[in-house]
């Protein structure tokens, strides 16, 4: 089950003119729960003016080895979104010596480090997580290989700049790095311009053997993942192959469908153990049916992007707004994200500790 601890931040990095790297000591009677794998986030919330703000943000250090106490440090990077409220937060207020409530790690945009050949496709701060997974798999597993296509606007606003080159150094052989920028030009490499469906499908193919990779990794924006994944399935890529995660949906993208809840539904849930049935208000999603009756419940970003509000779907019927976090595999089996889900029947019967 998530639960928020406070932890102390230990170092605020700089890493472009509107993005910072905050790095969180862990205690030690901690560690075991913030064990993580690489790829996953961390929810972080405040409160500002009376209202509680949750904001997911990746973990970008590797993840800690197996069969050890968990990770004494956490980092995440953040980039200032205009009107942001927690990222705004982090870059101008946030110090070392500030403690945040962040909640233990979550997410399934993750890769368990094993031979084989491996690639992304990223694109501004789309590399926090990749950049875990990429370090963790190659410090690991020395059969392993991967290939990094990044895509930024400019040098200057790339995030984790000196860790990638760090990285590429530490193992020049394994890691294969590609650098796109949309409004400059290089010296070297690519010509400049945005990596869509056409210059990805032209372009993969020419750097490495696709229909090779064990798996493909996709993050950043909702445009740039889209591209990249029909790029793929039209070079034969299997679905299953696919992983992707999507930091930020702009208002409009894939418009939220209208659901009318039925009279008298309600909604039965376990959660932590712990059962209770409540009845859901006309037009709210069955997540704040549940926070009204328990706070504990995981959400992070009520937007259908993070995943953390993930149950099964026991019984009953359920329409979804939006879903850009669960895989098909898991929507199949019969997952759903609680804060995009509508009742489509009297009784619907959630389970969060599945």
């Amino acid at each position: 089950m998530a639960r928020f601890h406070p932890l102390r931040v230990t170092a605020v990095d700089r890493l472009t003119d509107d993005s910072v790297a905050l790095t969180l000591a862990v205690p030690p009677e901690l560690r075991a729960e913030y064990r993580h794998a690489p790829g996953q986030h961390l929810a972080l919330r405040r409160t500002a003016e009376g209202a509680e703000i949750r904001r997911t943000y990746s973990i970008c250090s590797p993840a800690p080895e197996p069969g050890g106490d968990g990770p004494r440090t956490l980092r995440v990077g953040v980039r200032l979104v205009e009107g942001g409220a927690f990222s705004t937060y982090a870059l101008k207020a946030i110090d070392v010596g500030d403690e945040l409530e962040v909640m233990t790690p979550a997410g399934r945009f993750t890769l368990e480090p094993a031979p084989g050949h491996y690639a992304a496709v990223v694109g501004g701060s789309g590399i926090t997580p990749v950049l875990s997974i990429a370090s963790t798999l190659l410090t690991r597993e020395p059969g392993a290989r991967f290939c990094l296509i990044r895509s930024d606007r400019t040098t200057a606003s790339t995030m984790f700049l000196e860790e990638v080159a760090d990285l590429k150094d530490r193992f020049p052989d394994r890691l294969h790095l590609v650098t796109v920028l949309s409004r400059e030009e290089q010296q070297a490499g690519l010509p400049s311009g945005r990596l869509d469906e056409e210059r990805l499908t032209d372009l993969l193919p020419a750097l490495l053997p696709v229909g090779d990779v064990a798996g493909w990794f996709l993050c950043g924006p909702y445009g740039l993942v889209q591209g990249a994944e029909r790029a793929l399935r039209g070079l034969g890529v299997a679905r299953t192959r696919i992983h992707q995660e999507i930091f930020h949906v702009d208002a409009g993208t894939a418009p939220a469908q209208t659901a009318v809840t039925p009279a008298h539904s309600t909604v039965t849930v376990r959660l932590d153990g712990r059962g209770g049935s409540w009845p859901v208000q006309d037009g709210e999603t069955l997540l704040e049916t549940v926070l009204r009756n328990r706070p504990d419940a995981p959400y992070a970003c009520k937007g259908g992007v993070c995943g953390t509000c993930r149950a099964f779907l026991v019984t009953g019927e359920v329409r979804m707004d939006r879903n850009f976090a669960l895989e098909p595999e898991e929507t199949e089996a019969g997952y759903v994200l609680a804060c995009q889900s509508h009742p489509a029947t009297e009784q619907v019967e959630l389970d969060f500790d599945r």
